[in-house]
């Protein structure tokens, strides 16, 4: 298996670094202008694990949506895969639901951190919906 990922990864794949960056920025220009208002923040704290849960679905069936089934043209089997799952879904999650823990990490926003995780995972789910929009369409624009 090892083998068969290395002689494709040879051959040449259309996700590279230029799209890893095209997803951060998308990312990161759709997450800051929610992730700096209270009233997300207040929205957050108020939303059960059901709701918290349904966010983190959203966020997923989202980005499989915009990236492959919004976008024809792009061939799921040509694309390099990870135990089934493509290269870019598996970097556009991570860079959907990382963008958000990063802006987070580096501002003032300390006291999320300082709370129960619950809560932090609570505003994750919640902005990472808009982060994958942005991430996503950026990804298949540009």
């Amino acid at each position: 298996m090892i083998r068969e990922i290395l002689l494709k990864a040879e051959e040449g794949y259309p996700f590279g670094a230029d799209d890893f960056f095209q997803q951060v920025t998308g990312s990161a220009i759709l997450t800051a202008p929610f992730l700096f208002t209270q009233e997300v923040w207040r929205m957050a704290a108020a939303t059960s694990l059901f709701q918290t849960s349904l966010s983190i679905l959203v966020t997923l069936f989202l980005g499989h949506g915009i990236l492959y089934v919004a976008k024809r043209d792009r061939d799921w089997d040509s694309e390099r895969q990870f135990m089934g799952v493509t290269v870019r879904y598996i970097s556009l999650m991570t860079v959907s639901f990382g963008t958000v823990l990063f802006l987070l990490s580096i501002t003032a926003a300390e006291e999320v951190f300082a709370q129960n995780s619950l809560h932090l995972l609570k505003l994750v789910s919640m902005i990472s919906v808009f982060s994958v929009i942005g991430a996503a369409t950026a990804d298949n624009l540009i």
